[in-house]
């Protein structure tokens, strides 16, 4: 007998019950075996006795040994099996776990010289001092705290949002109507839940955010895709019943087209005569490049419009700071329900929001960040318009990406491919449409420098030179090297 090598960290003691523990499960030792002596065993082991006893009290503890007085201690366990010979069993998934692996999205990895794909972190976006000193103002208070918190937020939190809310979006919103979340996607998981089930319908944009397709489908419900164009989703293609619709008016994900005043009326006019609820998510109205940022729908459907919307990608991804807006009716059943998961949002987080809000620290950190946005936005057009001319490109309003349409011909598998071996990262929309549509890629921009920018689309030109109906680029002067 000897002693498996400690794990880091890890107190001498424990690994010595761990040593023993695997002797016993083994069946080196059969039940009722007696142990040698303290003093001889912490020999044989190389450890003191006073660690052999806080050992030998954890098995002891276990139960795979009994102390019996001067009969010493015993083994008090048959051997477990760990041969491993036998069938393993599949795991018994629920339907739906079982609908929520159907609907996850495959991640696409690699190392590329430029990195256009979604996800980024931009770093120039954070709020680093304000925030930093919001959570240091708060963080005696929360931790203070001795009951859970109220599952919707702390109200002051609410208060703050409500008001920025009406002032920014032209949303029309009060404290009772809102619920602090961990993010948009789990505010569609709780509204998913809540208002979806078999034999049940629910209509999306498509194409759509990958995410609130999985959240939604994993229930169960029919999913309709409803086709978007260059002016967002058509309400004359809804269906003619459905539980919910889900949206992005402000910043169709991920076309970026703007839903019209025409639209919005008529998709308004539809949810009240079916009786459906609209899921608006704004998720890019902290993102516009200019600071006409369009009102929100909810502001026109309070009552028939559940609002969700996120400050992960302003604050930091790592607070996980979003919110939803729903009549009170809503909201009151949503609390509830909440009991049973994570009880509400996290305290210190939600007090350090209300503060950057109320203070105006955010907005102000908006009108700072909204020019760097713009500005890399408009580099990477111009450097599309050099080096693809005559493609049709699509200038975003909001957002943190441009979407691409490909040209007559092309496919996006063989574009992001060819892209990747000259060390370009970009996003197919493939995975984000349940329908035939025109093949598009996606370029994330916010997270590069203009001459990154210009050097990635570059690349991307001699990748896609010599095929079918593309112009031939301008590669200018130094054309970069092939990865």
């Amino acid at each position: 007998m000897r002693l498996l090598d400690a794990h880091p960290g890890e107190a001498l003691h424990t690994c010595v019950a761990r040593s023993l523990r695997d002797v016993l499960a083994r069946g080196i030792l059969p039940e009722g075996t007696r142990l040698p002596g303290h003093r001889r065993l912490a020999a044989h082991l190389g450890v003191s006795r006073n660690t052999l006893v806080d050992a030998l009290t954890q098995l002891q503890t276990e139960g795979f040994l009994r102390v019996m007085g001067r009969s010493g201690t015993l083994v008090s366990l048959p051997p477990i099996d760990l041969s491993g010979d036998y069938p393993r069993e599949s795991l018994p998934l629920s339907d739906w776990a079982t609908r929520v692996l159907r609907e996850r999205p495959a991640g696409e990895s690699g190392d590329f010289h430029v990195d256009f794909r979604l996800g980024q972190d931009v770093p120039e976006l954070y709020p680093e001092v304000a925030w930093t000193q919001a959570l240091a103002r708060r963080a005696g208070e929360a931790g203070r705290s001795q009951r859970h918190s109220d599952p919707l937020g702390p109200l002051e939190t609410r208060r703050a949002l409500s008001a920025y809310l009406n002032a920014e979006r032209g949303a029309r919103v009060t404290p009772d109507m809102v619920m602090l979340t961990a993010g948009t996607q789990a505010a569609l998981d709780a509204l998913a839940r809540v208002f979806l089930q078999r034999g049940r319908s629910v209509a999306i944009e498509d194409p759509t955010y990958a995410g609130a397709r999985a959240a939604l489908a994993a229930t169960g419900a029919e999913i309709h895709p409803v086709a978007v164009d260059a002016e967002g989703l058509h309400p004359g293609h809804l269906p003619g019943a459905a539980t919910l619709v889900y949206v992005t008016p402000g910043c169709q994900y991920p076309t970026t087209a703007t839903l019209p005043a025409s639209r919005r009326q008529e998709l308004i006019g539809w949810a009240r005569r079916v009786h459906a609820l609209i899921l608006e998510d704004d998720y890019a109205a902290d993102l516009h490049h200019t600071d006409r940022v369009p009102a929100v729908l909810q502001g026109l459907a309070p009552e028939r419009t559940l609002l969700l919307g996120t400050f992960s990608k302003v604050l930091a991804p790592a607070t996980r700071s979003g919110f939803l807006v729903a009549p009170p009716e809503v909201v009151s059943v949503l609390a509830a329900t909440r009991t049973l998961t994570d009880r509400g949002p996290g305290t210190l987080d939600a007090l350090a929001l209300g503060d950057v809000l109320a203070s105006g620290a955010y907005a102000r950190h908006l009108r700072r960040v909204r020019p760097l946005i713009r500005e890399r936005h408009e580099a990477l057009l111009c450097a599309l318009a050099e080096f693809l001319p005559g493609w049709p490109v699509r200038a975003a309003r909001a957002g943190l990406h441009i979407y691409l349409p490909l040209p007559a011909g092309l496919q996006e598998l063989d574009v992001t491919q060819r892209a990747t071996g000259w060390g370009v990262g970009l996003t197919r929309q493939g995975p984000l449409t349940g329908g035939s549509h025109q093949p598009a890629v996606l370029l994330g921009f916010a997270h590069l420098a203009p001459d990154a920018l210009r050097d990635g689309v570059q690349r991307l030109a001699c990748a896609l030179d010599g095929l079918p109906g593309v112009a031939a680029p301008r590669r200018g002067a130094s054309p970069p090297a092939r990865v």
